[in-house]
């Protein structure tokens, strides 16, 4: 947008590589607070990459569960089971039902959505596996992509 509109008085973060492709100044490197940020862009296709055997993949899916003792253990063991590695797991109370309270009313506790990152394609078979397992028990599922592990543009 900054380099398509020759905007001067605007700047973007971006890779050094996107700075030479689009000709545009470097006015700051490494502006980062944590020297192990990971940023992830999102790419669009037309047509799906394929995974292959000469690079690893991950998959990126979104699920909530319904309270209860052992729940979160369960969902997680499912990939364990499996031999699939995680590499994120993060969760945010859901925005339109944040709080609830209880039948008896007196323990009120937020309803979650977990973000969670795997290595492994849909592709792979033990990955269809432990979506199928995980779908008997989650209250919602979605596989967000599948994408290649590690591409890095300096």
């Amino acid at each position: 947008h900054v380099a398509l509109n020759n905007l001067q008085d605007a700047g973007a973060v971006a890779s050094s590589a996107a700075a030479e492709i689009y000709g545009l100044n470097i006015l700051a490197q490494d502006i980062q607070d944590d020297s192990d940020n990971i940023t992830r862009f999102l790419v669009l296709a037309r047509e799906p990459i394929l995974p292959g055997i000469d690079r690893p993949f991950k998959t990126s899916i979104v699920f909530s569960l319904e309270e209860g003792p052992g729940i979160l253990f369960k969902a997680l063991a499912v990939f364990a089971l499996r031999q699939i590695n995680l590499s994120k797991i993060e969760s945010r109370p859901l925005r339109k039902q944040p709080l609830r309270t209880s039948d008896d009313n007196s323990n009120r506790y937020f309803d979650y959505l977990f973000y969670v990152d795997f290595e492994a394609s849909m592709a792979d078979q033990n990955a269809q596996n432990a979506l199928r397992h995980l779908k008997e028990f989650a209250t919602f599922l979605r596989v967000l992509g599948s994408y290649p592990m590690d591409i890095s543009m300096t």
